[in-house]
């Protein structure tokens, strides 16, 4: 309960299971009160500790939407509207283009491998040799990163790409 208290205290939100073999209702409160969104007493029932969890991840999921926009420094992505927008500028994308764009968006700031990028944009789950990601990189690079004093689609060589400005 300390380290839950702590959490709490340190304004963490992470979803928190107290699983106890503790019972009354003094306890309960207690760990409730420690910052615990849920108590549960042993025994239990393993499908019933999974409804909890489930229920906790449903609750605390952002804001119980998805994201419906990306952003990387002045870069932007509405996925509903599928508008892609630079300093403010349209930005016309092919459809593989914005796809691509978004795992980047979604992973920025990481480094994102030639095999992740077919796994996720192309849905190849083997590695041929092809340099259509490299060709498409090209394109959406000139796309995004032309006119602007900060790059923000950079290789890393051997590895893969990286979204974000270069520190």
């Amino acid at each position: 309960l300390g380290l839950l208290t702590a959490l709490r205290a340190s304004g963490k939100a992470t979803p928190a299971l107290v699983l106890s073999a503790l019972s009354s209702v003094e306890e309960r409160v207690r760990g409730l009160k420690a910052g615990g969104d849920d108590y549960l007493t042993k025994p239990f029932a393993f499908s019933e500790l999974i409804a909890r969890l489930e229920v906790l991840a449903r609750r605390t999921s952002p804001h119980n939407v998805e994201a419906t926009h990306l952003q990387c420094h002045n870069l932007t992505m509405n996925l509903l509207t599928r508008e892609v927008r630079r300093a403010g500028t349209l930005i016309p994308l092919q459809n593989r283009e914005f796809r691509l764009l978004e795992y980047l968006l979604r992973h920025a700031g990481q480094v994102v491998t030639r095999t992740m990028l077919l796994e996720a944009v192309w849905d190849f789950h083997f590695f041929p040799e092809t340099n259509i990601i490299d060709a498409q990189i090209s394109k959406l690079r000139a796309k995004i990163d032309k006119g602007h004093d900060k790059p923000l689609l950079h290789t890393v060589r051997g590895t893969g790409y990286k979204l974000g400005v270069a520190t």
